[in-house]
């Protein structure tokens, strides 16, 4: 089975995931996790399958725009089942596996990169800014939702998704916890970036390594806010979203930039 037959499978497991998990927030159907994490393995095994046959080809390694949103999705998709076996973040999955379906429409039908050499230095620091990014993402998926239950109390509504929603510390507490995983994943991958790329300040890489430096202060704030000066809420939310939009324009910013705008032209 290729690559292109593998993204259709996932992408339709994701579809019923998602599917059924609107429903559930809307209650319209009964809270079933199991069946969600079951729908969601079988998205992310598919996906899996489709990543590593678009990357991994008979003349090279294919690390193109559609090849590392693809991947990059498939990496948050995993932690979030992953979480969900000991947090309370089903509810992500509304946003997340959405996003997961369009990499992988995106790598169908996007541009075609050609194969790339790649040490084995520079792919630690690859999958390290992977599972950084791939955990500022949920947090930023939690951070909207914890904007929506903030929102929905501040102005005493007791209906839709609040009734859902595990209770508001709760949901704050995992917020910044995955703001802090997040953060050392960061950390890593900028070290490692420092010590097995040749020059992070580059033409090329200069906006996307200051980028992700102005993210990683962004979030380091944050957390010294909120355990020393108690920040929560709004305050919360909207640093946290400042600071995933910095990392993402840095990352796929870059990607876009050199392949779509620069090769391109």
């Amino acid at each position: 089975m290729d690559a292109i037959a593998l993204a259709l499978i996932a992408i339709v497991f994701y579809l019923a995931a998602t599917s059924y998990q609107w429903m559930t927030l809307k209650q319209k159907a009964p809270v079933r996790p199991a069946l969600i994490q079951l729908l969601g393995c079988a998205a992310i095994l598919n996906h899996g399958l489709s990543v590593w046959l678009a990357i991994f080809q008979l003349d090279g390694v294919h690390l193109g725009l559609s090849e590392m949103g693809s991947l990059a999705t498939f990496t948050i998709s995993l932690i979030l089942i992953l979480s969900s076996l000991k947090k309370p973040v089903m509810n992500l999955t509304i946003g997340v596996f959405p996003m997961s379906m369009l990499a992988l429409l995106f790598a169908i039908w996007g541009p075609i990169s050609g194969p790339s050499e790649m040490p084995h230095g520079l792919l630690s620091h690859i999958m390290t800014s992977l599972v950084a990014y791939s955990l500022i993402v949920i947090a930023a998926c939690q951070a909207m939702l914890v904007a929506v239950q903030n929102y929905q109390l501040k102005h005493k509504q007791t209906r839709g998704i609040i009734q859902v929603l595990p209770p508001l510390q709760t949901m704050e507490r995992l917020l910044f916890e995955l703001i802090c995983f997040g953060l050392m994943a960061l950390t890593i991958a900028i070290l490692t970036g420092f010590i097995f790329i040749e020059n992070l300040f580059a033409q090329h890489l200069a906006h996307k390594t200051v980028l992700t430096l102005m993210a990683w202060g962004v979030f380091a704030v944050l957390l010294a806010g909120h355990y020393w000066m108690g920040w929560r809420g709004m305050t919360a939310v909207r640093w946290t979203l400042g600071g995933a939009t910095l990392l993402v324009m840095g990352y796929f910013g870059s990607k876009v930039a050199l392949e779509v705008l620069i090769n391109g032209g």
